[in-house]
């Protein structure tokens, strides 16, 4: 894999098809502990409010294998909440990503971490990449689940994320290759 450039606010870890796709295992043992994880687009459609026993199994395997989980979004609270209590997890809502503040309240969540044991999951270059990244953390992009059903302010967002994932092709196009970027646009 290519040397990723210092610093780069816009480029994920790792990028994985869906959820499932992740290795959890293989992020436990390089250290992390907590994860961080968007739920609109991400792990629901928005216009799925509960979970299905898939991602219930998901969320339970994570709790089993030692980590920490939040559910982290910008949606509100009775949403955010109804998804968080079916699969027994802390949440934060309103986290507005990708400032830090949201993400430090998911922190105060769980048990202490350093910024190195954090991973967050989420299917935004512009909120999900770029707000772990202002803070250190690892972060793992996913496609989103089904794009017809976003938000105007999120078909906005994709706007200025295809705008960066220009850039990053352009400047890096060994390493966007490498992250599958090019397949999942």
């Amino acid at each position: 894999m290519p040397v990723r450039p210092p610093k780069s606010r816009f480029i994920p870890d790792d990028y994985q098809k869906t959820i499932f796709d992740i290795d959890y295992r293989l992020m436990y043992s390089l250290g992390i502990r907590t994860l961080l994880i968007d739920l609109d687009n991400t792990v629901l459609p928005y216009d799925e409010a509960l979970p299905g026993s898939a991602i219930l199994d998901l969320f339970q395997s994570l709790s089993k294998q030692g980590f920490s989980v939040v559910v982290i979004s910008n949606n509100h609270e009775p949403r955010v909440k109804t998804f968080a209590q079916a699969v027994g997890c802390p949440y934060v809502h309103s986290a507005k990503k990708p400032f830090p503040w949201g993400f430090r309240r998911a922190l105060r969540l769980v048990p202490p971490v350093l910024p190195a044991a954090v991973c967050v999951i989420g299917d935004q270059v512009m909120t999900d990449v770029w707000g772990g990244k202002r803070l250190g953390f690892r972060v793992v992009l996913v496609d989103a689940l089904k794009r017809n059903s976003e938000k105007w302010y999120t078909r906005l967002n994709r706007r200025w994320e295809q705008l960066a994932l220009k850039s990053i092709e352009k400047r890096y196009p060994d390493l966007y290759d490498s992250l599958r970027l090019a397949e999942k646009r």
